[in-house]
């Protein structure tokens, strides 16, 4: 009887062992299957732990074992899945960013007014302004046109920076333009933006910038058009003290984000062997170069850029065209081919009469009334101003700006006429 109960005993503890072997096979098989489909393996130690939560210490700068928002939901092992990009979302808003202070209310509403007039998309506007600013943003948004008010959303936003260096960061270059380098910080659940500079003018719909989002391949996660097109007259292989991207550099003041991708990459740099996330690139970065850079933010953009290439995407110079682009002569070969799809007004052109092309285009958009006849109110007053421009270069190119402003006019005619 005993013989029987000791067989029965390691049968039962064989089956038992034998059933771990197979399960702890089974689960290895599973995680190897998981790597395979584009899943990471989870952190080894990813458990919560105690740490102070603050605006500047808040949970997407916590270490990768801290909790964040929900302790309860992060504390659990988890596989992160990157986001691909194979088709843009239609039913996602554009999201469009802009940072303001000073005097540059009226420009960016100039701005926002363009994105507005020519896009057939919901847009969501992020407006980082100074606080004296904001009550200016919401009542002159809230007095659009119902049909206009009706095609976007926005959200207004204080101007901060990481406290232990918020003055160094805030009189960089301008005022406040750094901000940008701390926006996929800030917006922690927005997974794509378009950031534009304030004098930035929308002449095709603003989608159509954000569809290169679809042209992301698996490691890019930004896009920006170059800082010249001509190296002879380009400014940063004659002058810049500092690494910059590719042979002339870029310009920040139309960029295209995948924050997501930013968020998530370590990046490659100069200052040490170890891969930094963005979060803590920037501040090493500012120190190593300050007194090197003069353009900024961007010039800490093309150095980030320079050392990581295959993460940013390069379209061409009609999405971002400036007066560099015609100063001396056209030089923005896409800008003849198509025209021009994002005027950039740097250099405060639309505020003085060094290029009255520019100004032009500005004050157009400014003083157009919504609503009203687009060719009447717009388009003619345009032209007309343009040919009083032919004594500049940019005037003479200046059938460039309104060979595509045409074509968006033509549209947002035939929708104010439907809206009657």
């Amino acid at each position: 009887m005993r013989r029987h109960l000791r067989l029965v005993s390691v049968c039962v503890i064989s089956v038992f062992v034998s059933g771990l072997y197979v399960f702890e096979q089974l689960a290895s098989s599973l995680e190897t299957d998981a790597s395979a489909g584009g899943l990471s393996p989870p952190h080894p130690q990813h458990r919560c732990k105690s740490m102070s939560v603050t605006h500047w210490n808040p949970y997407w700068r916590l270490p990768r074992d801290v909790c964040g928002k929900n302790c309860f939901m992060e504390s659990a092992r988890r596989y992160a899945v990157d986001k691909t990009l194979s088709e843009v979302d239609r039913a996602e808003p554009v999201r469009l960013a802009v940072v303001a202070c000073g005097p540059r209310l009226e420009e960016t509403l100039t701005m926002l007014k363009s994105a507005v007039l020519f896009s057939h998309r919901t847009l969501h506007f992020h407006i980082f302004a100074e606080d004296e600013l904001h009550a200016g943003f919401r009542d002159a948004l809230e007095s659009w046109p119902g049909s206009f008010r009706s095609k976007f959303n926005y959200t207004t936003y204080p101007i901060t920076f990481p406290s232990d260096n918020a003055k160094e960061w805030k009189k960089l270059f301008k005022p406040c333009a750094s901000q940008r380098l701390f926006l996929p910080l800030i917006l922690t659940e927005v997974d794509s933006l378009l950031y534009v500079d304030t004098d930035i003018l929308f002449l095709h719909p603003v989608e159509q910038i954000w569809n290169f989002l679809s042209q992301f391949n698996s490691t890019h996660m930004a896009a920006m058009a170059p800082e010249h097109e001509e190296p002879r007259i380009a400014w940063y292989n004659r002058f810049a003290r500092h690494p910059y991207y590719g042979k002339t550099g870029v310009n920040s003041g139309v960029m295209l984000m995948n924050m997501t991708r930013i968020r998530a990459k370590r990046f490659k740099n100069d200052m040490t062997t170890v891969h930094l996330r963005w979060a803590d690139l920037l501040m090493p970065l500012l120190q190593k170069y300050k007194l090197n850079i003069t353009w900024g933010d961007q010039d800490l953009l093309n150095i980030i850029f320079h050392y990581n290439p295959e993460s940013l995407f390069v379209f061409p110079c009609h999405w971002n065209y400036r007066p560099d682009h015609c100063i001396y002569g056209s030089n923005c070969a896409a800008a003849e081919h198509h025209g021009v799809y994002v005027l950039h007004g740097n250099r405060g052109v639309y505020h003085d009469d060094k290029q009255p092309a520019f100004r032009a285009i500005y004050e157009a958009i400014q003083k157009y009334p919504f609503g009203e006849d687009a060719v009447s109110f717009l388009l003619k007053p345009l032209e007309e101003k343009l040919k009083t421009t032919m004594h500049t270069y940019c005037g003479r190119s200046s059938h460039l700006f309104t060979k595509k402003l045409q074509e968006s006019i033509r549209k947002l005619q035939n929708d104010n006429h439907n809206a009657r």
